[in-house]
């Protein structure tokens, strides 16, 4: 009786599926003359298993899956594969990942192939940086002077020296001779300039404080020529410029202030602070809406500044002065020297911008946190240096140290980090390059001086030696090469060339004939390599 009912059943199923399938059938031509004719080349409907699905509703789910899903897929059936090789859907894979983050969707006609020559030329550098493969230049240097400071970004160079001079190098284009900022300084009176203090530059403007408390602002895209100048009354401490704008913080005595032109293109002070004590550290913070913001240290004060409002008080325990700062978009990490009778081990201090309370603290070390980097850092993850010749990586998540290395004989200077390797400089003047993942060294190069900028791309590397003395000897200026060791030095590495980084030739070999003149090198060299 059981084995009857189940037939029974069976039968009665298979005709009302029968007589779904007719009804579906006679209700397809009716839908087809409703929807508007779509061209030849393209479908109506998308089999997905059992039902039929619009054109545009199969986009909207694949739009879903990653690359390695979407080639899954195109391997089921010529219906599938046409879906999965949409332009719409690799055009998006390319902007999630960061490629050609400017271009629009019209630019190519086929996005699968231009996303296939972007992971193959992201691999490729990824290998060239941990074998060392690439091309490295040493940036011409002002004669019988001495570095001051070097800062850089997206592949262009400041440097700042002894003489007052101040210098720009692309490196991105491969032209090496860098073109001097004027100055407005009298030119009868030689070797009275002022030394470079702080330069700075973003993608618009360069900044240079000299120790008189001078400062100049050049357009990069407009001349030589200052188009701003601006005098404090004592020596400036610290400067900043905003890599997003244009907006200029300055720290002299106890006042801070920020400078930004107006609509009309006239330079004004945009805010002006006073804060109780000389200010160590300045940072402009970035992606600020309408009015500028400033974040800076003055020994055991951290200010919170914003332009339309008096000086905040972030954070202050007597006694306990702050060693390094940074600045996200939203948040401010800064390190903090344990004193007193109470030893509580030096830390990170990680404060939330908007809350302005402290979010995480971070590290218990004996030596002091000279340098950390937030801004750059992938989220959830920040990297630290310390004189106790360890780099940390910060886990935010669980306030934990995800990793210590013991990097450098004489502390930390300088850190930075990405997706899967740090890069650290030392006061030694060593420069590592480490896979965090695999927690190995991949290489290292050292030079004389400690290293103090350091800042990289997927495919540069930009690093700066600065020594201590800032005073030339006369007897260093008879011979160059003493002179060259006192110097300092600023090397540009090019992981897009496929050459071993020691094999690459000196900027000497790479010139000309015509301009052999310019150079004094102590080398064998009569004639420098020919142009091919």
């Amino acid at each position: 009786m059981e084995d009857h009912s189940l037939e029974e059943f069976r039968r009665r199923w298979q005709e009302e599926l029968a007589q779904a399938q007719a009804l579906r059938r006679r209700r397809r031509p009716e839908a087809a003359e409703r929807r508007p004719r779509r061209p030849d080349n393209e479908m109506d409907d998308v089999p997905f298993f059992d039902i039929q699905l619009p054109y545009e509703l199969a986009i909207n789910i694949f739009q879903y899956l990653n690359r390695k899903e979407l080639g899954r897929c195109a391997q089921v059936s010529k219906t599938w594969k046409v879906i999965a090789e949409d332009e719409v859907l690799w055009y998006r894979l390319c902007q999630q990942e960061g490629h050609l983050p400017e271009s629009s969707i019209s630019d190519y006609s086929c996005w699968k192939l231009i996303f296939q020559e972007c992971r193959a030329k992201e691999h490729m550098l990824r290998t060239n940086w941990k074998n060392r493969k690439g091309a490295v230049s040493e940036l011409e240097h002002v004669p019988d002077t001495v570095l001051c400071d070097v800062h850089s970004h997206d592949g262009v160079v400041v440097a700042g020296y002894t003489s007052g001079d101040v210098r720009v190098w692309d490196t991105r284009t491969w032209d090496y001779v860098a073109p001097f900022l004027e100055t407005e300084y009298e030119e009868d009176e030689p070797g009275m300039q002022p030394y470079v203090s702080f330069v700075r530059i973003n993608s618009s403007l360069a900044v240079a404080a000299y120790e008189d408390g001078f400062l100049n602002i050049w357009d990069l895209r407009t001349g030589r020529y200052p188009i701003h100048r601006f005098e404090h009354d004592a020596r400036i401490q610290a400067l900043a410029l905003s890599r997003e704008d244009v907006t200029v913080a300055t720290a002299s005595a106890f006042d801070v202030v920020m400078l930004y032109p107006n609509e009309e293109g006239y330079w004004q002070i945009a805010a002006e602070f006073e804060v109780q004590k000389l200010v160590d550290y300045l940072e402009i913070v970035p992606d600020t809406e309408r009015y500028p913001v400033a974040i800076a240290t003055a020994g055991d004060l951290v200010y919170l500044l914003k332009a339309g409002d008096s000086a905040r008080t972030l954070h202050h325990v007597y006694g306990q002065p702050a060693t390094c700062l940074d600045v996200s978009s939203t948040q401010v990490a800064f390190g903090v020297k344990s004193l007193g009778w109470v030893y509580e081990g030096n830390k990170i201090l990680v404060y939330s911008l908007e809350a302005e309370r402290c979010l995480s603290k971070l590290g218990n070390a004996l030596g002091d946190f000279t340098c950390v980097n937030l801004r750059d850092s992938p989220p959830n993850l920040m990297v630290s240096g310390n004189m106790d010749r360890r780099v940390r990586l910060h886990d935010l998540r669980t306030d934990k140290i995800a990793l210590s290395l013991s990097a450098h004989q004489l502390g930390v200077s300088a850190v930075q980090m990405d997706d899967w390797k740090i890069v650290s400089g030392g006061e030694e003047g060593l420069v590592s390059v480490w896979d965090y993942r695999m927690d190995r060294k991949l290489w290292e190069v050292h030079s004389r001086h400690p290293v103090r900028h350091l800042s990289f791309s997927s495919h540069s590397l930009i690093t700066a030696n600065v020594p201590y003395e800032k005073v030339v000897r006369n007897s260093d200026m008879d011979s160059f090469a003493t002179h060259r060791r006192h110097r300092g030095l600023v090397r540009a590495y090019a992981f897009a060339v496929d050459r071993l980084a020691f094999q690459s030739p000196l900027p000497i070999c790479r010139s000309s004939c015509d301009t052999v003149a310019g150079y004094n090198y102590d080398l064998a060299l009569a004639f420098p390599y020919d142009d091919i």
